[in-house]
């Protein structure tokens, strides 16, 4: 069974002392290709080092709603140059989150929409982060639903209504960890609704954990919890619903699935 994490954070510091036990365990789990999202340009700079040193770890370049409010006026530039580099396979995330607030929202937005520009000038697939600003974040998707060349709600959270709404826009689904969670009914349902061919899984490690690891560290290898767990809500074989979000995951990404590079197993 091969698995393909669709979003984690490989740079993050809590990674640091063991990444390459990380990368062993994803191996040894059957997690053979991760993408890697940035939250700012130094970020991003970093996964695009770690694609390079790891096979089957891809690179996903952008400024996360919260770094929003520290983007210099050349960093469209900078990002540019990034999505021409082997190996990174999306601009994201991006997106608006209202749940923290850590940027103001004006420019939450403003950045928002420069990034979904710059990926449709380059053809290239977004991964979007919306809390808690799902009305808004609708809004600009359909605005600018002529230039999306695909994307991803990652670690998605809203309702199977705004669920639809994403879908319509041509936009992949996404579940992490919180799916797994007894309190997550609605969202559950959520992930009974999404058409298998629009379906991903993730970790977002190291954050949100899926039972029955929660509250430790999260990591790639963990994507198997989830996958097992979205398997048995829609009465699929976890092997059947391993392979469609492994190419789910290749096609929203652009990687030719019988040429993918992938961990070494």
């Amino acid at each position: 069974m091969l698995l393909f994490d669709s979003h984690c954070h490989l740079e993050d510091d809590r990674f640091s002392g063991d990444r390459d036990e990380v990368i062993s365990r994803m191996r040894e789990t059957g997690v053979v290709c991760c993408t890697c999202a940035g939250s700012d340009i130094n970020t991003s700079n970093e996964i695009l080092r770690l694609s390079k040193e790891y096979r089957g770890v891809y690179a996903a370049c952008g400024v996360h709603p919260h770094e929003a409010k520290s983007v210099q006026a050349d960093y469209l530039t900078e990002l540019n140059s990034m999505l021409c580099q082997d190996k990174c396979v999306a601009l994201g995330e991006i997106g608006l989150d209202y749940y923290y607030d850590n940027s103001p929202r004006i420019l939450q937005a403003k950045v928002f929409i420069e990034q979904l520009n710059l990926a449709g000038k380059r053809d290239m697939p977004v991964i979007i982060h919306v809390r808690d600003a799902h009305g808004d974040a609708i809004e600009i998707l359909k605005s600018h639903r002529d230039i999306i060349k695909g994307g991803i709600m990652h670690c998605f959270s809203g309702s199977v209504e705004s669920a639809e709404i994403y879908l319509d826009l041509g936009l992949y689904i996404s579940f992490a960890g919180p799916v797994t969670f007894k309190n997550a009914k609605k969202l559950q349902e959520v992930a009974k609704f999404v058409p298998q061919d629009r379906i991903l899984i993730e970790t977002d490690s190291p954050y949100l954990s899926p039972e029955p690891v929660r509250g430790r560290r999260n990591e790639p290898a963990n994507v198997a919890h989830i996958c097992s767990f979205i398997s048995k809500l829609r009465k699929l074989d976890v092997e059947e619903f391993a392979s469609l979000t492994f190419r789910n995951a290749c096609n929203v990404y652009n990687i030719d699935i019988n040429t993918a590079e992938i961990i070494d197993t």
